[in-house]
């Protein structure tokens, strides 16, 4: 009762002769979701969410401690991009990816890992400003601008008294 191993090519399956391998998934990658380059070669515009300059966000604190947890959400540019380096006036370069379209908490995310480490004497415009997109200089990167202190954000309940104030 002895059976005779046969050696088998594990690339070919039993009845496949020919071997063929099958593509990728497309539900890895949205609809509407482009890469830089392809941004760059259909010279289309990109327009970054103006939302990104009203966060006064710490940059070497969680992006979860932002107040506004809805721009969070929001894509960081339109159209969207798949990533996007994001480059600091002092040299510094990271990049923030997301298949489905980079959100602004995956630029924040990106910056945070750079940052979490810096103590607050270290950084001398320690809040982010916001985004530049310039075409001339590079197209394929936004530039991080950086403020030395947060703006003066009214809270919900300072709104609130505000109001009930004027009444």
């Amino acid at each position: 009762m002895t059976d005779t191993l046969s050696k088998q090519d594990s690339a070919i399956e039993a009845g496949d002769a020919k071997g063929k391998i099958s593509h990728r998934r497309a539900s890895s990658s949205a609809a509407n979701v482009f890469t830089m380059q392809a941004l760059q070669e259909s010279n289309t515009e990109i327009k970054i969410s103006p939302e990104t300059q009203q966060l006064n966000w710490k940059l070497n604190t969680s992006p979860s401690t932002v107040e506004d947890k809805e721009a969070l959400k929001k894509p960081l540019c339109h159209p969207l991009v798949k990533k996007v380096d994001l480059h600091f006036p002092l040299g510094l370069e990271v990049t923030a990816r997301n298949l489905k379209g980079v959100t602004i908490k995956d630029a924040l995310d990106a910056i945070y890992k750079q940052f979490k480490k810096k103590a607050d004497d270290e950084l001398d415009a320690p809040y982010l400003a916001g985004f530049e997109f310039d075409p001339e200089e590079s197209y394929t990167r936004f530039v991080v601008h950086q403020k030395k202190e947060a703006a003066a954000v009214m809270s919900k309940k300072s709104k609130k008294k505000g109001a009930a104030a004027d009444e």
